[in-house]
């Protein structure tokens, strides 16, 4: 007999617990929602509005959680895990969302994935309706090697020896944000005294210091020029109880692009981690994936109210 209760969620308690369910019930395409790594990788970055956190619900039943409501970037999107069995929940947890969760200017948006029938169901039967579908494309390792080497003049750092400033310079240059200021006052954010542009956008550099609880940045990828330049990261995040290779973020310095090291970066990931027994690595939706191998996977489905 099932013996549902409700409770908000709280950062300094409940991480763990929200890790241990999302990866408990994770199935590949997110058909049960997001894998753990989605939500950590958010609400440990600098990026992510946590101002709302206290709005995000667990559903227990006893002990064991059942189902998370919860908010990412920007707040207004609301994100469905419901654990197998629990359906009927469904319909709860969307007007859960619609009456605590934000909604500015009519904004609010519930993500969610294909596979999340009862989901789908509820909020068509409320009037909702599909604004878009977008695909992220995704390896199986079962089906597909990845071994495009690297571009000569180009090596590989030890993750765990890496420059965590020259780390941040190459994801601010690498997702295009240069026309927000130059990378600055770099000295003073290394000892954790002063705000730096490159912590505003990605958090990579406090990260890298101390990362989150479930990181895995051993298994990170970066590529330096012979200048010792880091000018592609391949972030990654080894869930081996799902057989997971959770990759974010990865991005090239634009000077850098079209050479061959994101694809040389993404094979080094398979080196590592195919022989652990990775199955499925993630990807994104650019066309680039398509072509060194990748295939359609993860369908977000994003419905708001008509």
């Amino acid at each position: 007999m099932k013996n549902i209760t409700t409770k908000q969620f709280q950062i300094l308690t409940d991480m763990q617990l929200v890790w241990d369910f999302m990866v408990d019930t994770y199935e590949n395409f997110f058909i049960n929602g997001v894998a753990a790594p989605f939500f950590e990788y958010a609400i440990t970055s600098s990026w992510m509005n946590k101002s709302y956190l206290h709005l995000n619900r667990l559903w227990l039943d006893g002990g064991k959680v059942v189902g998370f409501a919860f908010t990412e970037e920007p707040v207004t999107n609301i994100f469905f895990n419901l654990r197998p069995g629990y359906e009927e929940l469904a319909e709860e947890m969307v007007e859960y969302a619609e009456e605590n969760m934000p909604n500015f200017n009519n904004a609010q948006e519930l993500v969610l994935f294909c596979g999340q029938n009862a989901f789908v169901d509820v909020v068509r039967k409320k009037g909702y309706a599909l604004m878009y579908e977008n695909i992220d494309l995704i390896c199986d390792f079962r089906k597909t090697e990845l071994n495009y080497q690297l571009p000569t003049g180009f090596h590989f750092v030890d993750p765990q020896k890496c420059d965590p400033v020259k780390l941040a310079i190459c994801t601010w240059k690498g997702f295009n944000h240069e026309d927000k200021g130059a990378f600055e006052n770099w000295k003073n954010e290394v000892q954790g005294i002063a705000w730096n542009p490159a912590r505003a956008y990605n958090g990579i550099l406090s990260s890298t210091i101390a990362p989150p609880p479930h990181a895995t940045p051993e298994y990170n990828v970066i590529i330096a020029n012979e200048q010792e330049e880091y000018v592609c990261f391949s972030g990654m995040w080894w869930v081996p109880q799902n057989k997971l290779a959770y990759m974010e973020p990865l991005c090239t310095i634009p000077e850098y692009r079209k050479k061959g090291l994101a694809a040389a970066a993404l094979s080094k990931h398979y080196s590592k981690l195919e022989p652990l027994g990775a199955e499925i690595m993630t990807g994104g939706g650019d066309g680039f994936y398509y072509k060194i191998g990748y295939e359609d996977g993860i369908h977000w489905l994003h419905f708001r109210k008509r």
